[in-house]
């Protein structure tokens, strides 16, 4: 009877634009369906033939007849019937109160709310009778919250003195080159000594290298990294151990072995307690000590402001370059981090920073003091 009522005449126009969706295979699995339903339709195949050869039921190329004959345009035919709209389960006062709740401390006893907990907390608050975990969760993602997420971060202690070391590292990176007063830039890291149980299985076409989740930690070592970005040369030195002695050898082989020449050697570093001039006392005879320090200007980031040290840009690249793999002894960590090196300083490879002073008072304004307009 659906065949006689609801007939299916196809006009070239409407059969160029079904061949054409056809074609594309852009669009939904529903809308390429009845796009076959359509053009085998007006070929003059039976309902029962056209439901056979695309797998669907009697009645969804029944529906489609109807559907078509009924349309007021081919869009409409090939596209679904608006779906009436959803009853809230929350209005706007309870979704409020779920997003309070999902951002306040968790329930005494617990590290951390879930979608469980905060649906009952919204029954026994009595904001509803009942509301099941996914639509507490559907809320919550659409307004971008996630209770089960923390983020760590660090939060410096923003005052004049941060301020202060920021605007002297600044100024300083802002300055020419001079070879007599050059900036360094130092920092340590520690490297892992990571040794394969099994020999990994090389790429291949079709095929990725595979290794062994396996394998056996032959300690911890210790990488000290200069970086002179105006002359665009790193130095990187691996040693056992970071102590206060330790730090103060890569400083005297600084002054009289990478910058002989130097009157004096600006050196930027974080606030580490090793990172202090009186640790060469504890290294170097008096005189020794005193020697060195007189051609070194240390300049310390603020604390938490690890940005400011263009050495740590340095080691990031060193880490995707060099470091992203299983290393197993010192001298072979070592021999690599040297070759990396070598490489770098030969093509000149730098840190172009342009952020000055200038653009901190502009970008970093809630960093500085606010003055008093009385003073």
């Amino acid at each position: 009877m659906s065949q006689k009522k609801y007939i299916v005449d196809l006009s070239d126009g409407e059969i160029q634009e079904l061949e054409r969706v056809i074609r594309s295979g852009k669009h939904s699995a529903r809308r390429l369906t009845r796009a076959h339903i359509l053009l085998q339709v007006h070929e003059g195949k039976s309902d029962r033939l056209i439901a056979e050869n695309l797998r669907v039921s009697l009645s969804t190329v029944e529906r489609t007849r109807e559907k078509f004959v009924e349309a007021v345009s081919l869009t409409e035919a090939l596209g679904d019937r608006p779906h009436p709209p959803k009853l809230r389960k929350l209005d706007v006062k309870a979704e409020a109160i779920l997003i309070a709740t999902a951002c306040s401390d968790a329930p005494e006893g617990r590290a951390k709310w879930t979608m469980q907990l905060l649906a009952d907390r919204l029954v026994s608050l009595k904001v509803i009778d009942s509301i099941s975990d996914e639509t507490v969760r559907q809320t919550l993602k659409k307004n971008k919250i996630k209770p089960w997420l923390k983020e760590q971060w660090c939060i410096p202690e923003v005052d004049a003195k941060y301020v202060c070391r920021m605007e002297d590292l600044l100024d300083w990176y802002a300055q020419a080159y001079d070879p007599k007063r050059p900036v360094i830039c130092f920092d340590e890291r520690p490297c892992p000594l990571i040794e394969e149980v099994r020999v990994p299985i090389p790429a291949e076409p079709g095929q990725r290298e595979r290794y062994d989740f396996e394998y056996k930690r032959n300690g911890v070592v210790n990488l000290f990294g200069f970086l002179e970005p105006l002359a665009a040369q790193r130095h990187m030195e691996v040693t056992a151990r970071r102590t206060k002695v330790d730090f103060a050898h890569p400083m005297k082989a600084l002054v009289d072995i990478h910058r002989p020449n130097a009157d004096c050697i600006r050196v930027v570093l974080d606030n580490l307690n090793t990172h202090h001039p009186a640790t060469l006392y504890e290294a170097f005879a008096p005189q020794e000590a005193n020697r060195i320090l007189k051609k070194l200007e240390f300049h310390y980031t603020p604390k938490h402001a690890s940005w400011l040290n263009q050495i740590e840009i340095e080691f990031s690249v060193l880490s995707r370059q060099c470091l992203d793999r299983r290393i197993a002894t010192q001298q072979e960590l070592t021999n690599e981090i040297k070759t990396w090196q070598d490489q770098r300083n030969t093509q000149k490879a730098t840190v172009n920073w342009c952020f000055l002073s200038a653009d901190a008072r502009i970008k970093l304004e809630r960093l500085y003091p606010v003055l008093d307009p009385k003073n």
